[in-house]
C-alpha cells in the first residue's frame, strides 16, 4: 500500500460524511462496473512510447464523475488534485493524475466508438437481471436542452446543428433529447438527440423498442397513430386529448367530468416519463449542452440517461443486495 500523503490523512481523521461522499459511495455500488469495463476494453489503448496508460477503470470512473457533476475536462483535472474523496473514488494518488488531455482523448474515444449506446445497453441489461426489465408499454416525451446563443466565438456564429423552436410565447435555441421510458419502471430505454425545432411527433418510431403493446404520450403527439411508419404496428395509443376538445362540453356536465377522470388517469402514468429528465437537469445539473455538434451532445446525452436510470433504481438495488439505507 502506497504511503498515505498529508491531504489524504488530513481527510480520514473527519467524522462527517459530505453528500458528494453518500452519493458516491451508492454509486460505488450500483454501477455494472465489469459490464461496462468489458464493453470498453477491447478499444482502449494500451499506451504508447513505453509510457503506460491509466488504468480504465480509473479513466471510467473519472469520466462518470464529468457527467455526475458537470465538470470540464480542465475543471476535473484540477478538482482531482483538491478533492481527497475524487481520487479514492477514481483509484489514483496525487502522484498520477491525468490531465485534461487524457481526460478529454477518453472522452472522444467513446464518442468515436459510439459507445454511450451500449453503455445504456449494459446498465439496463444489468438492471433486467435484477427484475427491472421492459414490460408492456412505453412512454415519450421530449425535452429541450439550451445551447449558447451567443456568436462571440471563434466562428463567429452560432451552433448550426442547433436551432431555434418557438414553446408557447417564449423561443428556445438549443437540442432535444427524446426519450422513450418504460411505463412500469420508468426507466429510459431509448433516447434520440435532435435540432430543437424537430417536431416530436417524427422521432417516435425511433423511440419504441418493438415489444410494447401500449405507447403513451402528451397531446403533442397527437396523430402520431396515422403516420406511415406506424402503420402496421399493433399497440395501444395513450395519446392525451387536447384540452379544447372537452372543455367546450361544459364544467358541469357529465361527459366533461368523465373525460377529465380519464385524462388524469393518464397524466398519473405519463408522469414517469418526467422523472428521468428531472435527474439530468437537477440531480446533475445539465441545462445546457456543453458542446458543438449533435454528435457528442447525444454522447453526453445518452449517457446521462444511462446514468439517471441507475440512480432512480439505486434503492431498489441497494435493498436487493441487502445494504437499506435508514
Amino acid at each position: 500500500m502506497k504511503q498515505m500523503t498529508f491531504a489524504d490523512a488530513e481527510y480520514a481523521g473527519k467524522r462527517k460524511q459530505t453528500r458528494k461522499e453518500l452519493f458516491l459511495i451508492e454509486m460505488d455500488r450500483v454501477v455494472p462496473w465489469k459490464g461496462l469495463i468489458a464493453l470498453i476494453e477491447p478499444h482502449y489503448p494500451k499506451g504508447e512510447g513505453g509510457r503506460p496508460a491509466y488504468p480504465l477503470m480509473a479513466m471510467l470512473r473519472v469520466h462518470l464523475m464529468q457527467n455526475w457533476f458537470g465538470y470540464s475536462d480542465p475543471a476535473m483535472e484540477e478538482a482531482l488534485y483538491e478533492t481527497t474523496i475524487l481520487r479514492q473514488f477514481s483509484g489514483l494518488s496525487l502522484e498520477r493524475i491525468p490531465d485534461e488531455t487524457t481526460i478529454l482523448n477518453f472522452r472522444r474515444l467513446l464518442e468515436k466508438r459510439e459507445l454511450a449506446a451500449g453503455i445504456l445497453g449494459v446498465i439496463n441489461g444489468y438492471l433486467g437481471d435484477r427484475g427491472l426489465s421492459l414490460r408492456q408499454g412505453t412512454i415519450v416525451d421530449a425535452t429541450l436542452i439550451h445551447a449558447p446563443s451567443s456568436t462571440k466565438n471563434k466562428d463567429g456564429k452560432r451552433d448550426p446543428e442547433m436551432h431555434q423552436t418557438k414553446k408557447g410565447n417564449q423561443y428556445y435555441f438549443g437540442a432535444k433529447a427524446h426519450i422513450g421510458v418504460d411505463d412500469e419502471s420508468g426507466l429510459v430505454h431509448s433516447v434520440v438527440v435532435t435540432a430543437a425545432n424537430v417536431a416530436d411527433i417524427t422521432q417516435v418510431d425511433k423511440l419504441l423498442h418493438g415489444a410494447e403493446n401500449v405507447v403513451c404520450a402528451d397531446a403533442g403527439y397527437t396523430g402520431v397513430e396515422k403516420r406511415e411508419e406506424h402503420a402496421v404496428r399493433h399497440v395501444i395509443w395513450q395519446i392525451a386529448t387536447r384540452r379544447s376538445t372537452y372543455k367546450k362540453h361544459g364544467k358541469r356536465s357529465a361527459l366533461y367530468k368523465a373525460m377529465r377522470k380519464i385524462e388524469k388517469a393518464k397524466a398519473q402514468v405519463r408522469a414517469k416519463v418526467e422523472h428521468p429528465f428531472r435527474v439530468i437537469k437537477r440531480q446533475f445539473g445539465y441545462t445546457k449542452v456543453r458542446f458543438r455538434g449533435l454528435v457528442k451532445n447525444t454522447a453526453q446525452m445518452v449517457m446521462l440517461f444511462a446514468l439517471s436510470n441507475l440512480w432512480m433504481a439505486r434503492r431498489y438495488l441497494l435493498s436487493s443486495a441487502g445494504e437499506v439505507r435508514p
